[in-house]
């Protein structure tokens, strides 16, 4: 009998071992998983400041190199909080003046870049001129401007022995390097699609980017992570040995399955679990409020709040995204269904993606959600960004459709690409919504300021309107107040976003006459 316990206890640790192992090895999967969905995120965004920082640059203001432009390229390195230099550069990669070292002694040495892009740019990522200065640094240049940051991961990193590699190609040679980050271990092959990998005790994930050409990839090695999650580790090992190993391999497929990241997004759709709240759009003529921005929030299943950037980039990737936007058409529609037969003027914004527009049955869904809820389409405004009109000819054509149909089309985000008159004509859309970076910038010395006229002057040209977004001061509001287009605000200053029955309140309070800054001040002070 002692001698069937003891062989009965030893099969159960050994198994508990095992089980224990792939928990560990699941888990680390997932976290990786998302780790990698975030240093993607966090990397698209900085990549859009660049690129904003690098138009700022490029517009000329006095003769290239001449102590005036020096002087224009150090205000905007002053004013700015990422950037480390701002310069010209020859097409062969000699820095010819910049704001931190001035006028450079020109040299006949060519220097390629690493990366070129689609657009045209180049990217750098060690000139000689900061090898010295004991930080990466990744410049970027078009023509003959350039911009240099050191590279930043704002995000909670995670803690060792999690790695990361950011990858980008070069559109000339389409073959793929490593921009920042870590090397993997050798024999690692290059990381240029979605996925997981495993080679030997080595784990990957990776998440390339749907705007641009990059890759990021989260690594680390299994039995360091066994040894940081020791005390996991025994417990499994002793719960695995009490019932058996089955039981705990069973318990570990159903931890797999059902704790991902797109398990706990799906169900909580299927659940309608996601949350959406609305920011109210202002007339700043008037100082009345005229519509709404929904915008979708989720708090996954341990009680984390997930940025809406991350879980809706995955859910276009898995191919649900179209899930969400359903759940929010239907959720608006719900909400504000009265307010919008009562107040035919109001009108709230729903943010589509490129697989809305691509997906035959979205104008299909919005048709029947209208119908059911006896809502006008002119009500229900349809929010597309650049990057979604990727699919030229497919955008225009559901474009057309939706405004066919009454649907309002703006552009999100307008600024952050490479939008020009031509474009916009063709895609034939009612309003452009700038983005806050732009707005950020008005009251202060940056030069990215200089650029909102040349917007503001493209939607008169095409007589679009204008929505601004990101404000968040009285000066910021006036500077669009002032000017002779008409323009809508959204942003701190007038309120963040808020559960539906709270912007009913703050509607029925606006219907009393109170002046909008009263309202909005102290609605201010309670939610700050």
């Amino acid at each position: 009998m002692l001698a069937a316990i003891t062989g009965g206890v030893l099969c159960g640790v050994f198994a508990g071992y095992f089980v224990a192992r792939e928990i560990t090895l699941r888990v680390t999967e997932l976290r990786l998983d998302q780790y990698a969905s975030q240093l993607m995120a966090d990397g698209e965004a900085s990549s859009a400041e660049l690129r904003t920082a690098l138009a700022a640059v490029d517009i000329p203001q006095h003769g290239f190199c001449s102590e005036a432009d020096i002087s224009y390229l150090r205000a905007l390195l002053f004013e700015s909080e990422y950037l480390k230099d701002a310069g010209r550069m020859r097409e062969n990669g000699t820095v010819e003046c910049s704001a931190a070292m001035g006028r450079l002694p020109l040299t006949a040495r060519s220097i390629e870049p690493d990366f070129r892009q689609q657009d045209g740019s180049a990217i750098y990522k060690s000139l000689p001129q900061y090898q010295d200065s004991g930080m990466p640094t990744i410049t970027l240049q078009r023509g003959r401007s350039f911009v240099a940051s050191v590279p930043l991961i704002r995000m909670h990193v995670e803690p060792a022995p999690f790695h990361y590699v950011i990858t980008a190609r070069d559109e000339s040679t389409l073959k793929t390097g490593l921009l920042m980050g870590e090397q993997p271990p050798s024999g690692t092959p290059n990381f240029t699609a979605d996925g997981k990998l495993r080679i030997d005790e080595n784990l990957y994930a990776t998440r390339c980017s749907i705007r641009s050409f990059n890759c990021a990839t989260a690594f680390t090695n299994l039995p360091q992570i066994i040894e940081t999650s020791r005390t996991r580790f025994l417990g499994c090992i002793g719960l695995s040995g009490m019932f058996g190993g089955l039981i705990g391999f069973a318990i570990s497929l159903l931890y797999r399955r059902n704790m991902s990241m797109e398990q706990q997004l799906r169900r909580a759709i299927r659940q309608k679990g996601l949350k959406v709240v609305y920011q109210p759009l202002v007339d700043l003529t008037t100082e009345q409020i005229v519509g709404a921005e929904a915008l979708s929030r989720w708090t996954d299943e341990g009680g984390h709040v997930v940025r809406p950037e991350v879980f809706t980039r995955m859910a276009e990737e898995r191919g649900f995204v179209c899930d969400i936007t359903r759940l929010v058409v239907h959720r608006v529609l719900r909400d504000f269904a009265q307010t919008m037969r009562n107040h035919p003027g109001f009108h709230v914004s729903v943010n589509v993606t490129g697989a809305d527009l691509a997906d035959p049955g979205f104008l299909k869904m919005l048709d029947d959600a209208l119908a059911q809820a006896r809502v006008a389409a002119q009500s229900l405004t349809i929010e597309i960004t650049e990057s979604s009109t990727v699919r030229h000819g497919l955008a225009m054509e559901t474009i057309r459709n939706l405004r066919k149909r009454g649907h309002s089309v703006h552009i999100d985000d307008f600024g952050t690409g490479y939008s020009s008159l031509a474009y916009l004509h063709d895609l034939s859309v009612d309003a452009i919504k700038i983005d806050r970076a732009f707005t950020q910038a008005i009251g202060t010395a940056s030069v990215t300021v200089g650029i909102l006229p040349q917007i503001l002057a493209m939607a008169d040209a095409l007589n679009l309107e204008v929505v601004a977004e990101g404000i968040e001061t009285i000066e910021q509001a006036s500077y669009f107040a002032d000017i002779a287009q008409a323009v809508l605000g959204q942003g701190w200053l007038f309120g963040r976003a808020i559960p539906a029955a709270d912007f009913h309140r703050l509607l029925a309070r606006a219907g009393k006459q109170l002046p909008a800054d009263a309202i909005e001040i102290e609605k201010i002070a309670t939610l700050r």
